[in-house]
């Protein structure tokens, strides 16, 4: 599913233009990176949570030289699926 595409299914559903409902989306998908980059955690209720983490350093090991690095801190963002989603793929209407 593609950016087109959602603003599509939003346009239909709400009865939106395209425009408008492209520009719906880009704020919701501006403010949740915002307050992504601001370190806080994104919940949607019954779809599920958007987190933030932080590596710290740590030693690692070139696989072709085999010589030993730093490899720096850095924030990695996960998704946990709320359990409603969960029961959404894996219960009525799951592929056999």
């Amino acid at each position: 599913m593609t950016k087109a595409d959602i603003v599509d299914m939003i346009a239909g559903r709400t009865g939106f233009t395209k425009p408008v409902s492209f520009d719906l989306f880009e704020s919701v998908m501006s403010i949740m990176k915002d307050t992504l980059a601001d370190g806080e955690t994104v919940k949607i209720s019954g779809f599920g949570s958007f987190i933030l983490k932080v590596k710290h350093d740590r030693r690692g090991r070139n696989p072709h030289t085999g010589e030993e690095i730093v490899i720096e801190a850095r924030r990695i963002l996960t998704f946990k699926p709320s359990l409603v989603l969960k029961d959404a793929m894996n219960g009525a209407g799951a592929v056999e």
